[in-house]
Parts: C-alpha cells; sequence; structure tokens
C-alpha cells in the first residue's frame, strides 16, 4: 500500500513539476518562412500571371474510356483469407462489389461532371504554382456581415470531401448575422493544382501558399475549417498569421509537443488527473491506444520515406489506387468495420462519393505528388523549423467524433489551443467527418464561428 501511494504521490509531482515547466520555461522556438518562395518549374519567370481565372472540371473521353478498360479488364484479386476480414488490409469482397458498382453504373462524364461544376472553379498561380480552388459566395447575403472561411481537406481526400457542406454554409442559417463565402483549394500537388518541381514543400510551407491564395483572392482575414492535413496545415496558419486568421475549427484536434503527451503517459496512474471519465477508454489503457496507432500508420511511415516507389504502382493501376485508398476509409470510418466484410461504406459515403475521389486522383495523376506531403513534412529539417509545435492563439474550437483516432483530451488541447472557445463531443462519426456526417460537422461551423464572431465584438468593446 505504500509503495502504491509512493508511486501516485511520485506520479502527481511529476505531472505538476511538468506543467510548471511547460508554462514557465518551454518557448516555442520558430523558423521564418521565405513568404514568396518559388515552387514552379525551371526558374522564377520575370513576369508572373496574377489572375484568377475560370476553370472547368472537363476530362476527356479518351482518358475516361481508357480508364473503363482498364477498370473492366483488372486481373482476378487475391482471395482473402478464411474468417479474415480487413485485419490483413482490404477483403476482396468489398472491392469486388465496388468494382461492379464502378463498372456497371458509374459515370464520371454524364453524371459526375456536371455534379462537380455546379460550383465555380477557379485557377491562379501562387508562387509559382497553379492552385485550383472553388469560390462560392452565400445565395443570399442582404443585410448580413459575409464571413470568408478557407476549407482545407487531408489525405486521402480532396476537395470534393466539402460538396456536401458548402451548401449548408453558403444558405444562411436561422437568425445568424453572417453568412459565408466558402474558398475550398486543391492542396498543392494533390487534384487539380500543380504540385512543386523542387524538395521541401512541406506543411509549413504550404501553410504560405494558401495564406497567398486567401490574400490573392482578397481576403486580409479569413476563418480556416480543416482535418487531416488540414487541421495541421491550418493550425500553422492560424499561429503565423494570427492577424488574419479570425478562428480555426478543426475535427481533428491534437498536440505533438512533448510536455503534453509526457502529461498522458504520467496519467496511466491517475486517469482521472487527465481525462474525464466518459473519455477514459479513448486515452487509456496507452498499451491499445498505441497498438492500434502503430497497426493503422504504416501507410504513414511508408509515404514519409519512399512515397514515389509506392506512387508508381497506384498510379498505373486504378484498381490498386481505390484499394489503398478504400482500406483508409474502412480503419479511419470506425475500427469495429475491420471486423466486417463490407465495411458498411455504402451507407456511410456511397460508393459513388468513393469512386469520385479514386477517379480524381487517378485522373489527375497526383497519388504520387500527394503522398510526398509526408515526405516533405515529417522530417527533421520540417521539424527544425518549429511550426508544428506553436501554441494556436486564435479563437479555435475543436468538433470530436466518435471514432476519430486522434483524441486528445481537453486537458491536453489547452496547450495548443491556448484561446479554444468551443468543444463539441459526438456519438457518431469518424475521421472523414466532412463526407460521413456533414450536416452536424456544418451545424458546428455555425455554431463555432458565431461564438468567435461574438468574442470578436466582446474584444472590440
Amino acid at each position: 500500500m505504500a509503495f502504491a501511494l509512493n508511486g501516485y504521490l511520485l506520479a502527481i509531482a511529476s505531472i505538476l513539476l511538468t506543467i510548471f515547466i511547460n508554462k514557465k520555461l518551454i518557448h516555442f522556438p520558430t523558423v521564418s518562412l521565405d513568404e514568396d518562395q518559388y515552387w514552379g518549374p525551371g526558374i522564377r519567370p520575370e513576369i508572373q500571371d496574377q489572375t484568377l481565372r475560370e476553370f472547368k472540371i472537363n476530362i476527356s473521353e479518351k482518358v475516361l474510356l481508357y480508364l473503363k478498360y482498364r477498370v473492366a479488364n483488372a486481373r482476378p484479386l487475391p482471395l482473402s483469407l478464411l474468417d479474415v476480414h480487413h485485419q490483413y488490409g482490404i477483403n476482396v469482397e468489398l472491392m469486388e462489389d465496388v468494382l461492379y458498382f464502378w463498372n456497371s453504373k458509374y459515370d464520371w462524364k454524364k453524371k459526375r461532371e456536371p455534379h462537380f461544376n455546379k460550383f465555380p472553379h477557379y485557377k491562379t498561380n501562387i508562387q509559382g504554382l497553379d492552385i485550383h480552388y472553388i469560390h462560392e459566395k452565400p445565395k443570399n447575403e442582404k443585410n448580413l456581415k459575409v464571413v470568408p472561411i478557407l476549407l482545407l481537406h487531408g489525405w486521402p481526400g480532396s476537395f470534393l470531401e466539402f460538396y456536401h457542406i458548402i451548401p449548408h454554409l453558403t444558405n444562411p442559417l436561422g437568425s445568424k448575422k453572417f453568412a459565408f463565402e466558402v474558398i475550398v483549394p486543391s492542396l498543392p500537388g494533390f487534384g487539380f493544382s500543380e504540385a512543386a518541381s523542387k524538395p521541401g514543400l512541406g506543411a509549413a510551407q504550404m501553410a504560405v501558399v494558401l495564406h497567398n491564395l486567401m490574400k490573392r483572392i482578397g481576403f486580409q482575414t479569413y476563418y480556416i475549417q480543416g482535418g487531416d492535413w488540414g487541421s495541421i496545415i491550418g493550425g500553422i496558419m492560424s499561429s503565423k498569421y494570427p492577424e488574419s486568421v479570425l478562428g480555426f475549427h478543426s475535427t481533428m484536434c491534437f498536440t505533438m509537443e512533448r510536455l503534453p503527451n509526457l502529461l498522458i503517459l504520467l496519467g496511466s496512474l491517475f486517469p482521472s488527473f487527465i481525462v474525464e471519465k466518459k473519455f477514459e477508454d479513448r486515452v487509456y489503457p496507452l498499451s491499445k491506444i498505441y497498438s492500434r496507432l502503430i497497426e493503422e500508420t504504416g501507410y504513414l511511415h511508408l509515404q514519409a520515406t519512399k512515397p514515389d516507389t509506392l506512387g508508381v504502382a497506384l498510379t498505373d493501376s486504378p484498381v490498386g489506387l481505390a484499394a489503398y485508398i478504400l482500406e483508409k476509409f474502412v480503419d479511419f470510418t470506425d475500427a469495429k468495420l475491420i471486423d466486417t466484410k463490407l465495411a458498411n461504406l455504402r451507407n456511410s459515403y456511397g460508393y459513388e462519393a468513393l469512386l469520385d475521389n479514386i477517379v480524381m486522383y487517378w485522373i489527375t495523376g497526383t497519388i504520387t505528388t500527394s503522398m510526398r506531403l509526408y515526405a516533405e513534412t515529417f522530417n527533421p529539417s520540417h521539424f527544425a523549423l518549429g511550426w508544428l509545435n506553436q501554441p494556436i492563439t486564435v479563437p479555435s474550437a475543436c468538433s470530436r467524433f466518435k471514432n476519430e483516432i486522434a483524441f486528445q483530451p481537453e486537458s491536453i488541447l489547452k496547450y495548443k489551443f491556448t484561446n479554444l472557445v468551443v468543444l463539441r463531443d459526438h456519438e457518431v462519426g469518424g475521421h472523414f467527418a466532412s463526407m460521413e456526417v456533414p450536416t452536424i460537422l456544418a451545424n458546428d461551423i455555425w455554431f463555432a464561428v458565431d461564438t468567435m464572431e461574438k468574442y470578436h465584438r466582446s474584444d472590440e468593446k
């Protein structure tokens, strides 16, 4: 008993000391970034095109016919092991179900392109890269303040993941005194945005590109929403440009700073010091949490080290690309789906929406360049910049969905989000909330920005 008591006292003392060190002694040094670094091919031209050019998604029939041929003539798929579902990766029965739909019902040209082009698309050249983006204005802004918001996607997502969200944001909600003007870019190297021709375009450098995009469009101040890479890049933008970012909303709030994570480790002895009882099973035991992280992040290590090798296979094979991306939707929608054959993806997202995203990667040939973001960010040089561990001081909001793999308790989040004004938890949804539960996420965004607008008004008084 005395030994156990001494252990608890030691843990508490360590936690208190950690809090003191973190608040009093730890600084967050950063390396300045070139705000106009050229990422395009060759050398920077003397005159750069700064126009905003209208863009339509219009893939040639030749490309689509070849894709159709490749899918229809795919080699027989390897059978899954007996009584194994998705524990070894994608299950063959799910793949066959998706391929049947792809071959018999999916039509990019006649059905999907008109759907994609219902929003206005543009391109503009930022730091040598042609950046694609959607710019949708509010439907009725009469007597309303127009609030610009930048929606940032992640991997293996794309700008398409926000298609159900956009109408919820551009249509004024109830008695709200503002309306959203929505900007949805394709991250550099994703979809219809040009990829860097030179190494070094990591998350911090992308934050600069996207801030310059917002200025080019005409916004000096704006809100940001993001999940996955959108959360990381949006967080860096919020830290780096607090005079421009009015507020930040994320569906993947976390900190990688060492001392808060040490608190989580010490909290294994006294969980209630770190996390509310109702969320304890999402943080402890650490052996279970870390085991799942290790099991489900093998792709991250591969993409952070050898993305181009993997990219050769995925760029060539549309079926292989589909398997690789769909596996992530199985894993990160709900861990329980790993133990089912069809993983309920048809009901959670619909095969059409999932194939939109897969086909977009294949026809643009951007799976390799999208995966390079991991290699350009998770390396010593990028970590040394310091921006990944910067505190976010602008008003922030977090939406935590039940099946999001990246969960941290509020006590830990406040080390990163020092001005956390909204924290909402949901008993549904996973990592791809914008596609799975768009209405819930849209309502969270409305609530968060409304709270932040009130915050700014009170701050002005």
